[in-house]
Order: structure tokens, then sequence, then C-alpha cells
């Protein structure tokens, strides 16, 4: 199914990114990673490389920890590496196709494309958003939501 949709096909990246990151290192054991999403309500956190704190290295979604729970692995041996960045400037229609194209459902927005500084994170639920906002509204019948039913 494809979306047509004008926010975002103009709307950039800057308008829906979430600003700030959550880090830790490879070494980080799951437990604390799962404590640091709780308490921050997230689903990712960057993972950053011993050599180069600067530098992100990998990102751990809610569900690579959900999918490691019994494995005991540290952080960096379950987070999705390389890690996939945008620039602010992007199209919410491009980063949705580098979404797809990755497999992945946060991409890390780095300040511009000559700098690996992480400055935000962007989400399938940030695009989810920004796609919310514009739709038109669900006449009732055509859809439910929780506790509704559809007439």
């Amino acid at each position: 199914m494809t979306v047509n949709s004008a926010t975002l096909t103009t709307g950039t990246v800057a308008e829906a990114m979430t600003p700030g990151i959550l880090t830790c290192l490879p070494v980080t054991p799951l437990r604390v990673v799962a404590q640091m999403m709780a308490t921050h309500r997230v689903h990712a956190i960057v993972v950053f490389g011993n050599e180069d704190l600067l530098l992100p290295w990998g990102v751990l979604s809610d569900l690579d920890l959900v999918g490691a729970i019994e494995s005991h692995a540290p952080a960096g041996a379950v987070a999705a590496s390389p890690v996939v960045t945008v620039t602010p400037g992007d199209s919410l229609l491009q980063a949705a196709s580098l979404m797809r194209e990755h497999s992945t459902s946060h991409l890390i927005v780095v300040a511009d494309e000559s700098s690996p500084l992480p400055i935000g994170v962007l989400s399938t639920l940030d695009i989810a958003r920004v796609l919310a906002t514009e739709a038109a509204p669900v006449s009732r019948g055509t859809a439910s939501v929780c506790g509704e039913r559809s007439q």
C-alpha cells in the first residue's frame, strides 16, 4: 500500500524528530537498557563504540531487546549496526524510504552529512503522527477504536 501524502513529501525530519538521544556502551547489560527505556519512555537507545564516544555505533530498539531477552548478551551484541542517519532537512518521505530499505524503525538524526554527531531520533511513530494530523477524519463505521465497535 502506498500513501501519497503532501506533508510526508514536503515535511522535514526536523519537524517530526524527537530531539536528543539516550546512549549506552556496547557492554551495557540489557536489563540496564530496559530500565532506561522504561524510565524515559523511549523505544530506542543509541549505542556508542568504546573507542569513539562521539560516533554512534548502533541502535538498540525495544523489539531488539525483546528478541534477545533470554540471551544475556550486552547491548552491543543486540544493537543494529551500522546506524542509518538522516539530516533535519531531509524529507519525511526520504526518511520513510530509508526505514523500509534498511528494515529499521528508528533513524538517527545528525546535524549535517559531514558530522556524525547525533542530535535526535526519528521513529516510525514520529512519521505516523505527522500522517495522522493531516489525515481526513475517519467516519464512524469504517474503523473502530479500542472499546468501540463499528456500526
